[in-house]
């Protein structure tokens, strides 16, 4: 889930926050309620035009937002400083603390993923969060076929929240009888043109799919992961690595440990 949507949850959050600290300095009202439900102030800073950020956690979840000079009025979104450029970018870099992605990687390997390429004695694993509506996931897809063909195998892990079919579709994959031939589907008759997947979403996902999707959605927010694709790997010497977006084709060596293969595909042409 993309940043925004990280801070559009700190209404929900008030509600439903179960830790406890207690501020030695005054704090804004709404900042307070969220302290009495259960928040952890994590920090607070000085932001542009007299604002002051607050970083709130719940459950290693963080959750930025900026108080008024007058401590009245909460602000929950983007900052955007007189030149265009992102002040919650800068930060969000700065003060949010960066989640331990070694700390996760159990669960991802736990997660129910669906495998692509080399199934049985795979040269090397790749991990990628996916909605199913998302271009670039759509064009990771395609760059990492060359490589499943000497030995990588692709785990990916169906998340929703892009489009508002993306459940249906995510649903769609994850009930079918065969995922990975449903997860071929939606990549195989992908339209880049309108950033549909291919595969038909279902109406009514069961309880069983939402769940799930609910889990990855959850992984996705612990992973710091601001979007898809999201992908995690290990390197030679054990270290886990976050890459969100789909990197250079030039990068997919390093990430995959293996030679690179030749791509000649025109929907990859800018990312050569």
């Amino acid at each position: 889930m993309p940043r925004a949507g990280l801070l559009a949850t700190f209404a929900f959050a008030l509600l439903c926050l179960s830790r406890t600290v207690a501020g030695a300095e005054p704090l804004p009202k709404q900042i307070e309620m969220a302290v009495r439900a259960g928040a952890k102030v994590v920090t607070t800073f000085s932001a542009a035009s007299q604002l002051k950020g607050w970083v709130l956690s719940r459950d290693g979840q963080y959750t930025m937002v900026y108080s008024t000079a007058d401590g009245k009025t909460l602000l929950v979104g983007e900052l955007i400083d007189e030149s265009g450029k992102s002040l919650g970018e800068q930060y969000l870099a700065k003060y949010v603390p960066r989640p331990d992605p070694a700390a996760l990687f159990d669960e991802l390997e736990r997660s129910r993923y669906i495998a692509e390429g080399s199934l049985k004695s795979p040269k090397s694993v790749v991990y990628v969060l996916f909605d199913p509506n998302c271009p670039f996931c759509h064009l990771a897809w395609k760059a990492f076929q060359p490589y499943e063909r000497v030995g990588l195998q692709v785990r990916w892990i169906p998340v929703a929240y892009l489009m508002e079919t993306s459940t249906g579709k995510a649903a769609a994959i994850i009930e079918a009888k065969d995922p990975r031939a449903a997860l071929r589907e939606n990549e195989e008759e992908y339209d880049l043109q309108r950033h549909q997947g291919g595969i038909r979403e279902l109406s009514q996902p069961s309880a069983n799919a939402l769940r799930q999707l609910q889990v990855n959605g959850d992984l996705m927010h612990k992973l710091g992961a601001s979007g898809t694709p999201a992908l995690i790997w290990k390197d030679s010497q054990g270290e886990v690595h976050v890459k969100v977006g789909l990197p250079r084709l030039s990068a997919l060596p390093s990430i995959t440990g293996l030679p690179e293969q030749a791509e000649d595909d025109p929907a990859l042409a800018r990312f050569r």
